[in-house]
């Protein structure tokens, strides 16, 4: 099976303690491990405003995990141990290497049709036109 890549976003309450959500991680790291799978980044990115509210909340502690699996049931695993957690309020997984792959295609794609494609050459302009004098005589 293809290795598989996913981001990991998920919210505490505002008013968690950074020693819980240092668990939460230090949890879901584990569970990775025990399914094959690795957490390549986390990133704490703090308290921030939500575009609206969850769970009554106006803010949450943010965290963003990039990880990496072979097994399919990882996420399952992962989703899980979030959705169990008081503190967690929301969470998503987004899967990238689909993404990723869709745009190598594309690009792939963008190259063959531009390859086949005659170049057109920019139109030179012409060369510049010598101007006629008018004797001084002939202009009076």
């Amino acid at each position: 099976m293809d290795e598989r890549i996913y981001d990991l976003i998920f919210i505490c309450r505002p008013a968690t303690p950074e020693e819980e959500v240092n668990k939460i991680v230090a949890t879901l790291e584990h569970s990775s491990g025990e399914h094959g799978g690795k957490i390549e980044k986390t990133e704490k990115w703090g308290t921030r405003r939500l575009a609206y509210r969850v769970a009554k909340h106006r803010e949450g502690f943010f965290v963003y995990m990039v990880v990496k699996s072979t097994q399919g049931d990882l996420i399952k695993e992962l989703e899980r141990r979030l959705k169990v957690s008081d503190a967690v309020i929301k969470y998503q997984t987004i899967r990238l290497d689909e993404e990723l792959k869709r745009q190598q295609k594309l690009g792939k794609h963008r190259e063959r049709r531009a390859s086949r494609r005659p170049r057109k050459q920019a139109p030179s302009a012409p060369p510049p036109q010598p101007q006629q004098q008018v004797p001084a005589a002939a202009a009076e």
